[in-house]
């Protein structure tokens, strides 16, 4: 490689570095080539870039990028290493745990992940469990609706038990008793005058 394909290489390194949150360096060299291609075609539907690189070519270009020291990487930039950069916190651990259900390889050298360094293959199921940024962003909200929904919830009982309350108080409608007829006082019967008796005078007017 000529050294003004090395300085292309080194600037093609720093683009895919710069401003990554997610930064893994892994070895693949146990990996035969149709394994090989299988875990790159794992990392593209999952939305990571792989490159395979060399590690005199890898720190300089780290070395290069402001604001981040990369140097705790360093010491493991030995032998094959492929460079993996991501979005989500834990997709490359993920994804090579999932091959290392079959085999051996890949194997984690280091990380850069959520501004923390993580150096050695034994930080692999720590790296797996880091909630990704939508996961803590889901809790969070999940969090903020949580007391939501227990308010809802607790003035919707309310509200029922209170309904329940109002049924249980309020008396059932009297049974209106039909009127009891009142008995129709007897006809007062008139008493006939008394006829004058035969042969009484009639009064003196």
């Amino acid at each position: 490689m000529t050294k003004e394909e090395k300085v292309l290489v080194i600037q093609e390194i720093k683009d895919l570095l710069q401003d990554a949150k997610v930064v893994y360096v892994a070895n693949l060299e146990g990996l035969n080539a149709a394994a090989t291609s299988d875990f790159r075609r794992q990392a593209f539907k999952q939305n990571i870039t792989l490159r395979v690189v060399k590690n005199t070519l890898l720190e300089k270009a780290m070395e290069q990028i402001e604001g981040v020291d990369y140097s705790e990487m360093y010491e493991t930039f030995k032998g094959n290493t492929a460079l993996m950069i991501a979005e989500t916190a834990n997709a490359p651990a993920k994804l090579i745990k999932d091959f290392r259900k079959k085999a051996e390889f890949p194997a984690l050298k280091s990380a850069f992940v959520q501004e923390t360094f993580y150096v050695g293959d034994n930080q692999l199921d720590t790296l797996v469990n880091i909630k990704s940024r939508e996961e803590m962003i889901g809790e969070i909200i999940e969090l903020l609706q949580s007391p939501i929904r227990n308010l809802l919830s607790a003035l919707q009982n309310k509200g029922e038990g209170a309904t329940e309350a109002k049924a249980e108080e309020t008396p059932a409608p009297a049974v209106e008793e039909a009127p009891v007829a009142e008995a129709a006082a007897p006809a007062e019967e008139a008493t006939p005058e008394t006829p004058a008796a035969e042969g009484e005078a009639p009064a003196a007017e």
